[in-house]
């Protein structure tokens, strides 16, 4: 045999073992793994923190530890009445045993303005400054079905009888005295029962100015009936009619000027 040929034999034996063994080689390792961590990029934000209801408050609960706590407030967020932490750290301590004026919801910021601390009543205590609190008696058909809560707004009319000073006649005369009035209060109940309606009362607890209460007290004594009409919603902010005044002043009006003889309400017609 040729010795050329032996070589080139050899050398191929020798490359062929070799790419068999590297061949095994990168069947049998196993491939290697890569682990990407995701790393989640959150803006960030200064906070602060901000007392807040943990859970509903309703008018006229006490504060105390149980409903309120701090929580993490964007400080870009924060209105000025908020109570901070860095600006009254023992804020907590300082409310308790306030009481609510003004319902809260939970996780709702507490403001002071909705809170007030009294040794009196707490009707009182949610009567704002300058107004009066004046009672009337009421029934489930003086009170659009007995369906008047606190807080709903209300118109007042009075019903009264009139007889024309000429002839005698007997007629009845219908107006509203009072517009878009606040009620305080139904009987004793100044809210709802875990949202249930209150039963009908006999005595609901209206907001007035001075001059509206002076007006309601005269319209009770000349008035054969006064009836509470329920405003909606939409209407609270809507303007009212101007209040009765011309009950407490004497003014004369298109109708007449009334005069109360023996408790009955007499038309007299002004040229008659």
């Amino acid at each position: 045999m040729n010795v050329a040929r032996v070589v080139i034999l050899l050398v191929a034996l020798v490359a062929g073992g070799a790419a068999a063994f590297l061949a095994m080689n990168m069947i049998n390792q196993e491939p290697e793994t890569t682990t990407v961590q995701v790393v989640e990029q959150r803006p960030a934000f200064e906070t602060d923190e901000v007392l807040v209801a943990v859970q509903d408050l309703a008018l006229g609960t006490t504060i105390d530890r149980s409903n309120v706590t701090w929580a993490a407030w964007p400080t870009s967020g924060i209105a000025g009445t908020y109570i901070l932490r860095s600006q009254l750290p023992n804020g907590l301590e300082d409310l308790e045993g306030t009481l609510v004026r003004s319902e809260f919801f939970a996780g709702e910021p507490i403001t002071q303005a909705k809170l007030t601390r009294t040794e009196g009543g707490l009707l009182s205590a949610i009567l704002p400054a300058g107004m009066r609190a004046i009672a009337l008696q009421i029934g489930a058909d003086t009170s659009a079905g007995g369906f008047i809560l606190p807080n709903d707004r209300v118109d007042v009319i009075m019903t009264r009888r009139a007889r024309d000073f000429d002839n005698g006649a007997e007629r009845f005369i219908t107006e509203t005295i009072l517009g878009n009035i606040r009620v305080l209060a139904i009987d004793q109940t100044i809210a709802e029962q875990d949202g249930v309606a209150v039963v009908v009362g006999r005595t609901a607890t209206l907001e007035l100015t001075p001059l509206q209460a002076e007006i309601l007290t005269v319209a009770g004594q000349m008035g054969d009936r006064l009836t509470l009409s329920l405003r909606s919603l939409a209407d609270a902010e809507a303007e009212v009619t101007p209040d009765a005044v011309h009950l407490i002043n004497g003014d004369t009006r298109t109708e007449g000027v009334t005069v109360i003889r023996n408790g009955v309400a007499v038309q007299v017609n002004p040229g008659l």
